[in-house]
């Protein structure tokens, strides 16, 4: 394992994970204007990297998850919600990631995605279990099976929002969307499955609110 790539990759992780925690503690209403920026500067990657004819189709597929963004903050955000959905999605990227660098053998779909393994995607899924489950009993008191339901969609729709944001890359044959994350990559790169989930998670409240 490149454990000084890994070192940055946290580090990095760790600061913009303070920052969210910093700005949702203070008022909910900055995560509208710090996702904003965030999907401005995706945006602004696909400008400047993304050259195949497919970058208009990237574009949409942005806007489209902004609006939904958007839409979730402003109609149906719910605090507990929402930090439960980010921290799934974290201990789902950050857990494949280290099962996968020390136990992967098995690629997924190596035309798509070379770097992810089945043994990565094994143990993310099961540690996300274990530790969302810690955290439903922790602020929810009790175990629901919803939760357990919901915990597993967010994991699959995080892995699709990662293999998706894999074929885009693939077609432009980038092998990160920018450099301006040491250690991650691009912001596309780092926030690819949050991307596809919010999506998901807009539904999701929609239809069980």
């Amino acid at each position: 394992m490149d454990y000084k790539n890994l070192l940055t990759r946290l580090s990095l992780g760790i600061i913009l994970l303070t920052i969210y925690i910093i700005l949702i503690y203070l008022d909910k209403n900055y995560i509208i204007p710090f996702g904003t920026l965030l999907y401005l500067i995706i945006i602004y990657e696909i400008l400047r990297f993304f050259k195949n004819n497919l970058y208009y189709l990237t574009y949409i597929y942005i806007i489209f998850s902004f609006v939904f963004f958007l839409s979730y903050t402003f109609f149906y955000f719910d605090y507990l919600e929402f930090n439960f959905f980010i921290f799934i999605i974290i201990i789902f990227d950050v857990s494949s990631y280290l099962f996968g660098k020390k136990y992967g053998k098995k690629k997924l779909i190596i035309n798509l995605s070379p770097n992810k393994t089945i043994e990565g995607l094994i143990g993310g899924v099961i540690t996300t279990n274990l530790l969302s489950v810690i955290f439903i009993l922790y602020f929810y008191k009790i175990l629901f099976l919803e939760k357990i339901l919901f915990i597993n969609l967010i994991i699959l729709t995080a892995l699709c929002g990662d293999l998706l944001q894999s074929y885009f890359k693939r077609k432009n044959n980038l092998k990160d969307s920018s450099n301006y994350l040491p250690g991650h990559g691009g912001y596309f790169d780092r926030f690819d499955s949050f991307i596809f989930s919010i999506i998901f998670l807009f539904f999701y409240t929609l239809f069980t609110k």
